[in-house]
Parts: structure tokens; C-alpha cells; sequence
């Protein structure tokens, strides 16, 4: 079969390796020059398999009054009369509970795990070259209150299938000795050995060039204009030249820019766009770097070590599709990297990046079919893209072949966001 992919970023591209692996016949359409180039760009690095839960979570909305009165907290929120945000933001707090909460973490974990085991075969295939270390993860606890409470959700992610152990802080600096400076800070931290990093961009880049010799065509600078419906129940792609586009199937991985594509085949989303920022910083003092990646769970900052560079992410604004570099939070974010990391290297010398990461209200994507018998989703990762890319790829692919998928595919239909 012919099938046409819209959008070229981490989830487009599993999705079309999966899919040539059975025998399809791929293009790739996207508006940027190259693939990667949107929130696939400079995301946080981190595959955090095992820390999967979603933002809604029980305590988040007591936490929201705060974080809006503080210019520098991890949340920003620009109020909206739109329906769509209105509605996005009442299904938000109504699956802020510990059951949906609980729910959510389960379904997500299987699609997590699903996922790296993939993406470690496909790296051994394929001999991939993205800057991969698998050093675990710590997050970080600076309240007795916080790094009890987690400590307290150790067994829950045991029972789950997670391998983590609570360290105490001389614990966390022998595990993670670049922390050293900040011993007085620190109460403990959960370490997971499993955890991962990579480059998502040099991942995607990889891709391309597998794709590329599985002759799967790349169709860059086109940008989409609408999805026509052509009777039948099926849909065809306009372009913004008014070109015409048909396949046997077209898949729609096009992040936050999805929910306008589709509202007028009355498909309605609950995707939304969370901008994060990071800093990607030239490691000039080894030693002050952590080989660790690192969550400040108080600061709610990530950092990645990927090839010779720290990866710093962080902050979740809701405002709307802006995609451009706000100097506040940058400035913030490098205030708080200054504070844990200072002696990594020069913080003037560290790239900026700004990119938009599709949320749903329960964190969940939406891997799925709809009413057109040839239009399918694959959106709604939010921060977990990279983490769930090859998994979420996979799952599309069998669902389009009509394959029973190797996890429960009902988990991430449209119905289930």
C-alpha cells in the first residue's frame, strides 16, 4: 500500500520505519527542509521509560495559584476564551485524581517499555549513531516532605515493573559526584538504573538516511493546507500550492498543529501545545558535568549528558502556538543549571531552543483510526515523544495493517484521550 505520513519529527519517523519494515510504500511530507526540525529538535534527551506520569496528577491544581504568581515557576498559563483551551482545561483538572492518575501511569508504562525495547533493536540493526548512554537516571529531592512522598510511590512503580532505589544524599553524591557542591541541598533522590539519554535530532537524522534506502520519499518545504473529504470515507491532502495529494492511508503526526488540520472533518482532539525550552551547553570541565541524567523534581529542570554536551530542559507554558524563544525563561533556566552545574562550561556559549510539545489532558497520545477509513492519528506524546516514539510507531503500524498490536492498542484510542 501507498501510505503518505504528515510530519517528518521523531513520532513521522518511526512510524514510517515500522511501517516500511512490512512492506509499504512511504512518503514523508513536511514543511520544514529536513526532518527533526520542530519539538523533535532539542527536547530534553531523556528516555525516562520508568517516569511516565502524567502532569494531571492528585495535588497539581492546589500547586497551579502558586506557580502563576511566581515569574520564574516551572508553569506559565496565558488565559483563553477559546472553547477548545476552555474544555482542554476542564478534562485537565477533572483527571487530576490518584485513580485516573494510577490508570494513565499503568497504560503509559506499557507503552513505554514497549518502547525501548524497540528502540534497542532497531539500534543494534540499524548501528545508529545519536549520542546514546544508558548511565540511569536520578531525580532529585530538596524537601523532606517530597522525597518521602516518592519514596512512599516506590513499590506502587515496583509492582509496575520499575527497578528505582531511594539514596540518601551522601548516596546521590557517590552515585553522581558532579552534585557534591550541592550537598547541602539536597534531602535524597530515586535512582533508575534503566534509564536513558540520546540526541533526538541525530535520531532522526539517522532515520532518514534508513528510510532514504528503503526508498521511502521525502516531501520537504510542502506544507499542508487542508484535508479534503472526498465521499466514501476517505480523505485526500491539499496543499498550500493547491496541489493534491492521495494515498491508500495517510497518517497524521503533526504534534500541536494537528487539532486545527482536523477540526473541520469534525475530528475534535484534546491536543494542546506545552512550550518547553532548553539549553544545549558545551561540556568544557568533564568532571563538573553529571554523567547521571538528572531531574531537579523541585525545580522541575532535566539534564542530559549526549555525546559531549549537557542538555538542560524544562518549564511548561500554555501559551498558545507561540514558538518563539522567551529571554525570561531562558534566563531562568540558565539561573537554575548555574546553581547545580556552574563549572560545566560557558552557559553564553549554550544553544537556545524553544519547541511546542502536544499535550493531552491525561497525558496520554492518540494512536488510532478514525471515521475516514484512511486517516490515522499518531499525536499527542507531549514530553514523552522521544520515549515513546518507536513504540507509539509500532502500534500505528500494526493497527494499519489490522496486526493485533503487542499491547492492549484500545489504551490510546481517540475515545480513551
Amino acid at each position: 500500500m501507498e501510505i503518505l505520513i504528515l510530519g517528518a519529527g521523531v513520532i513521522g519517523l518511526t512510524t514510517a520505519y515500522y511501517l516500511t519494515e512490512q512492506g509499504h510504500k512511504v512518503s514523508i511530507l513536511d514543511k520544514n527542509p529536513d526532518v527533526g526540525l520542530e519539538t523533535s529538535y532539542a527536547n530534553g534527551a531523556q528516555l525516562s521509560y520508568s517516569y511516565v506520569a502524567p502532569l494531571a496528577g492528585p495535588g497539581i491544581i492546589g500547586k497551579v495559584p502558586k506557580w502563576l504568581l511566581d515569574p520564574n515557576s516551572p508553569l506559565r498559563f496565558r488565559p483563553s476564551l477559546d472553547p477548545a483551551d476552555i474544555c482542554w482545561n476542564l478534562r485537565f483538572m477533572k483527571a487530576c485524581n490518584a485513580t485516573q492518575s494510577d490508570k494513565t501511569t499503568r497504560e503509559l508504562l506499557q507503552l513505554s517499555f514497549l518502547s525501548r525495547d524497540l528502540l534497542h533493536t532497531l539500534m543494534d540493526t540499524e548501528k545508529l549513531d545519536i549520542d546514546f548512554q544508558a548511565s540511569g537516571k536520578m531525580v532529585l529531592h530538596r524537601s523532606t516532605e517530597s522525597f518521602n512522598s516518592a519514596v512512599q510511590l516506590l513499590d506502587f512503580q515496583r509492582q509496575l515493573g520499575c527497578e528505582q532505589f531511594a539514596l540518601d544524599t551522601d548516596e546521590c553524591i557517590a552515585k553522581e559526584p558532579s552534585l557534591a557542591p550541592l550537598k547541602n541541598q539536597i534531602t535524597g533522590g530515586i535512582y533508575t538504573p534503566s534509564e536513558e539519554a540520546a540526541d533526538c535530532f541525530k535520531f532522526c537524522q539517522n532515520l532518514k538516511t534508513v528510510l532514504l534506502n528503503r526508498g521511502v520519499e521525502f516531501l520537504f518545504e510542502q506544507e499542508v493546507g487542508l484535508l479534503q473529504n472526498n465521499g466514501l470515507s476517505r480523505v485526500s491532502v491539499m496543499l498550500k500550492n493547491r496541489e493534491t495529494l492521495s494515498a491508500d492511508h495517510i497518517v497524521v503526526a503533526l504534534g500541536c498543529e494537528s487539532t486545527a488540520l482536523l477540526k473541520p472533518l469534525q475530528i475534535n482532539v484534546p491536543v494542546r501545545p506545552l512550550k518547553g525550552y532548553s539549553l544545549t551547553l558545551p561540556i568544557q570541565n568533564d568532571s563538573q558535568a553529571p554523567r547521571i541524567n538528572i531531574t531537579d523534581f523541585e525545580r522541575k529542570v532535566v539534564y542530559a549528558r549526549i555525546g559531549k554536551r549537557l542538555r538542560i530542559a524544562g518549564m511548561a507554558d500554555l501559551v498558545g502556538m507561540n514558538k518563539s524563544i522567551d529571554p525570561s525563561r531562558i534566563k531562568t533556566l540558565i539561573k537554575e543549571a548555574k546553581a547545580v552545574f556552574p563549572e560545566a562550561g560557558n552557559f553564553a556559549q549554550a544553544e537556545q531552543w524553544a519547541g511546542l510539545r502536544p499535550a493531552t489532558p491525561k497525558g496520554k497520545p492518540i494512536i488510532d483510526g478514525t471515521q475516514y477509513k484512511n486517516l490515522w492519528l499518531n499525536i499527542g506524546q507531549g514530553a514523552l515523544g522521544f520515549t515513546l516514539a518507536t513504540g507509539s510507531g509500532k502500534l500505528l503500524a500494526d493497527k494499519i495493517n489490522g496486526k493485533n498490536p503487542s499491547i492492549p492498542g484500545e489504551m490510546f484510542n481517540l475515545n480513551n484521550a
